[in-house]
């Protein structure tokens, strides 16, 4: 039996984490993500765990013992789109394990689910509501897309959407997302959000890029516009995907994306969380709580070094690096109208931006050097890595270096 629907005053915020890059991880590195979560306003984590992780199980006792300690939410999301086939008797009995502690996340008092993929697995959740009295379930089913999912209405509570960036170069439209709240109708919609998407890794066979670059700008806007039940971003700690706001943790990024996401920070991303997580759950526009920028660069010009045959999406065939500018980006959080100042090797411009939030591009111009944005204001920051004229390995790296102003 489904769920009734959700309450309207409902609204939050998740991050998605990958369990399977959590290895050795300990209690106090899970306290350390939570408590770094909560101070930008998330609610909680969206745990995405595989059915074959050896240390799956100890990693969610870790995590859920952490988030209630802290009074954080969470919930499990069954991957599976990889790694393996799903046992039901396992997800009955991970939802089943955890259904009674505080830090489940809870929709009518029963236990929230989402998945990574699976609608070849949709018959078979009528049997897991069985076994556990009941869930409310939110797959992200994003392969069938919203009229696929128009056929399974009957077996969920609503619908995540994975679709946070451009299927083509371009700016990032609202369609998608229209047209699932629209299939859905009275049942939850979970809009995915993300900052970037690189990957490169190929014993996956994974070689691609998405944008647009000025999506966390852009996304986050379009959450103000959709107002969905449930935010996802996308991701806390996917460092071989290049979208993580979380933590910089050396020991979960797999070898042979180190070459792109080591040493590069995403911390400053979070800067925005607070605003925007506020004004999403207000239904309106609130005060900017914490005055100053965000920005975001690659490292070296697009045409110098190998491109690694990178392309705009996973079977795209435009050029990964035909869909990307030479630009610092700068997205500014005020209450009055100011200005900022956003330098490269000490040459740069001043660029008036308006109230609120706004988002400034200033190109490389063939400067190289240390990046430097400070605000009218006096707050000021610089970028973690220098743009530099050629990469210093000889491939362009797609990943941008995230900075904030203090």
């Amino acid at each position: 039996m489904l769920s009734t629907a959700m309450a309207s005053n409902e609204r939050k915020v998740f991050a998605h984490y990958m369990v399977c890059l959590t290895y050795g991880q300990t209690a106090s590195d899970w306290a350390l993500d939570i408590s770094t979560a909560k101070a930008a306003g998330i609610d909680g984590f969206a745990l995405n765990a595989g059915p074959n992780d050896s240390f799956g199980d100890q990693q969610l006792d870790l995590a859920y013992k952490a988030a209630e300690a802290a009074g954080f939410k969470v919930f499990v999301s069954f991957d599976m789109g990889c790694c393996g086939a799903w046992d039901i008797n396992k997800v009955v009995r991970w939802i089943n394990a955890y259904k009674g502690s505080t830090a489940q996340y809870k929709v009518n008092n029963v236990p929230f689910v989402s998945t990574f993929e699976g609608p070849t697995w949709a018959d078979q959740w009528a049997n897991v509501r069985s076994q556990t009295g009941g869930i409310y379930l939110v797959p992200d089913w994003s392969s069938l897309g919203p009229n696929g999912i128009a056929g399974q209405l009957g077996k969920i509570d609503g619908a995540f959407s994975w679709e946070a960036w451009a299927n083509t170069p371009g700016p990032k439209t609202t369609d998608a997302d229209r047209a699932y709240r629209s299939t859905l109708g009275s049942k939850s919609y979970m809009m995915g959000v993300a900052p970037f998407f690189y990957t490169n890794i190929a014993d996956y066979n994974k070689n691609w890029y998405w944008g647009p670059e000025t999506l966390w700008f852009d996304r986050w806007e379009q959450v103000l516009q959709i107002m969905p039940d449930f935010v996802q971003i996308i991701s806390w700690n996917d460092y071989g995907e290049s979208h993580y706001i979380g933590n910089s943790r050396e020991s979960s990024i797999i070898p042979q994306a180190k070459r792109y996401a080591s040493g590069i920070p995403h911390d400053g991303l979070r800067m925005v969380l607070p605003y925007y997580i506020a004004s999403y759950k207000a239904g309106a526009r609130v005060s900017i709580p914490n005055e100053g920028a965000v920005f975001w660069y690659r490292t070296s010009p697009k045409n110098a070094g190998n491109d690694g045959g990178t392309t705009y999406g996973p079977s795209g065939t435009t050029k990964a690096i035909d869909a990307i500018n030479d630009v610092v980006y700068v997205m500014t959080l005020s209450n009055t109208d100011t200005s900022v100042f956003v330098t490269i090797g000490g040459n740069g411009q001043q660029f008036q931006v308006k109230k609120g939030v706004d988002i400034v591009k200033m190109p490389f111009n063939s400067r190289t050097g240390q990046v430097r944005v400070v605000m009218q204001n006096g707050k000021n920051g610089v970028g973690a890595k220098d743009i530099v004229a050629y990469p210093v390995n000889g491939n362009v790296n797609f990943n941008p270096v995230v900075g904030q102003t203090n």
